[in-house]
């Protein structure tokens, strides 16, 4: 038995590689233009299952623990639990998981001695020897996860005449073109801002909420385009853009009020349309932003009317529902995506509590992003997108002091480099589930399992099924009257691939 850096359970010399070769950028194109993954061959008896297995409790960390194989099973009894496949009914497709490659993240990865940063990009960005990630998110200038908070224009240049991305060459840039890099070529990267300017706004602060002057519409549609273009000219290119992170949300760090009035009449009367002028209308645009308890009325008030409409790629939305109970009301996700099924549900930000040191190898971390990735992507989410990929040890650097976890933390007094175990949970999706994906039926007979099943562009089926209980379930995986016999482990997730 051999432990890797990262905690990665190896059991042979194979265990952890998928198949030897990456997707090719075509997969993060267009999802339209992404080839239809093959029909499967419903002769499946004999054919084998590999269990990838994360387990409290245990040594398991993404580690190859099983081969099974399917038999003829047929009809199951009501006392035998299954977890149902079925790969002939498929609904969206998958454009990538992820994480934000904030401020914080690129000032902690860069005071890491260079082995430890190769560790870091790897870990994220390499499917083979990591997880495998396909999407970044970037702050449109500062963020509470910054050091401080900045702009790219001087103060009062409504012409953006000053218009500079200098300060984030110093971290921010370098670390996501060796992302880009390390995954292969491309991110599908996409930017969002927390605040306009100053003196843009009514209370004439980045902070603490306020809202855009009707005078400033135009100028700050023009400073989104200015981004892309900036970010471009730096050799990373910017896939499309989300309004305003958390639009109904006053905080103590940058932030900036609009109602779903405001933010459709911005969309359709100068930003989408400022978008179309400058060359960029094949970039995406993503509303909300915020969280799954207004997300209906956000929605049908911005897709009601067809100027703003047309506009719109799809709907952004994180899981801070600080009212519902422990409820993450995914079910006004599913009415979203059923109401309104040709636009896009991107799951934009999640991190599970503020940091506290005691807490750092808590087990619950792990599963509140295994319970969310799998009712999100059965509620049609075609992305998934974490917060920071790396904070340090303090769960910052952050200049209001909002600390909170990131699935890797680093102590950059030691260069030490802690792998929580949501790392792993968000892999068991990450680095079996590649864009071009398309998500298939599956459903458990017991509440104690959770599971989302997909079937890839290369014709394998990646089944994730999650035991959030105390006891060890044993279960069928079933498909088509053939069935394997799988062991869950307590308090475990486990990818299952055939």
């Amino acid at each position: 038995m051999k432990i890797d850096r990262r905690g990665f359970l190896v059991a042979s010399s194979s265990a952890l590689v998928l198949g030897k070769t990456r997707p090719s950028p075509a997969a993060h194109e267009q999802l339209a233009e992404t080839p239809e993954p093959p029909e499967i061959d419903r002769s499946i008896e004999g054919r084998e299952i590999a269990v990838y297995t994360t387990a409290d409790k245990t040594n398991y960390r993404l580690s190859a623990t099983d081969t099974l194989t399917f038999k003829h099973l047929g009809q199951p009894l009501e006392t035998q639990i299954c977890v149902f496949v079925d790969p002939s009914k498929r609904s969206q497709t998958i454009l990538g998981i992820g994480g934000a490659l904030t401020d914080a993240s690129a000032e902690t990865f860069a005071k890491l001695p260079p082995a430890k940063q190769r560790d870091i990009l790897d870990a994220y960005f390499d499917v083979n020897k990591g997880i495998g990630y396909t999407i970044g998110r970037a702050n449109i200038h500062s963020c509470d996860f910054s050091s401080g908070s900045y702009t790219y224009v001087n103060e009062g240049d409504k012409e953006l005449k000053s218009f500079s991305v200098n300060h984030d060459k110093q971290f921010r840039i370098p670390f996501i073109k060796q992302a880009m890099a390390t995954a292969g070529g491309k991110l599908t990267l996409f930017g969002s801002p927390w605040s306009p300017p100053a003196f843009m706004k009514t209370n004439n602060d980045m902070l603490h909420g306020g809202k855009l002057k009707p005078e400033f519409y135009q100028s700050w549609a023009n400073y989104y385009t200015k981004f892309i273009k900036a970010y471009e000219r730096e050799g990373i290119p910017i896939w499309g853009i989300s309004i305003q992170n958390e639009p109904m949300a006053t905080q103590t760090w940058e932030s900036c009020i609009y109602s779903a009035e405001d933010e459709r009449d911005f969309l359709k009367n100068y930003l989408g349309p400022t978008m179309k002028k400058e060359g960029l209308g094949g970039k995406k645009i993503i509303i909300w932003d915020h969280n799954r308890d207004l997300i209906y009325q956000r929605v049908s008030t911005i897709l009601k009317d067809s100027k703003a409409a047309q506009y719109v790629w799809g709907i952004g939305y994180h899981w801070y529902e600080p009212w519902s109970g422990g409820d993450q009301m995914f079910d006004n996700v599913k009415l979203v995506h059923e109401t309104f099924p040709d636009k896009n549900l991107l799951f934009t930000e999640g991190t599970v509590d503020s940091f506290k040191a005691q807490d750092i190898t808590s087990w619950r971390l792990g599963e509140a992003y295994g319970r969310s990735m799998i009712n999100d992507f059965n509620s049609g989410a075609v992305g998934w997108t974490d917060w920071n990929v790396l904070l340090d040890e303090k769960g910052g650097p952050n200049h209001v002091g909002n600390f909170c976890f990131a699935p890797v933390h680093a102590d950059t007094r030691t260069g030490e480099l802690i792998y929580t175990n949501s790392y792993y949970y968000i892999g068991h999706f990450s680095k079996f589930v590649r864009p071009g994906a398309r998500s298939i039926a599956s459903s458990p007979s017991r509440s104690a399992l959770l599971s989302a099943a997909f079937i890839n562009p290369d014709g394998k089926v990646s089944v994730v099924v999650m035991n959030k209980t105390d006891q060890k379930v044993s279960y069928y995986l079933w498909l088509d009257g053939n069935a394997a016999e799988v062991s869950s482990l307590p308090h475990s997730i486990q990818t299952l691939v055939f």
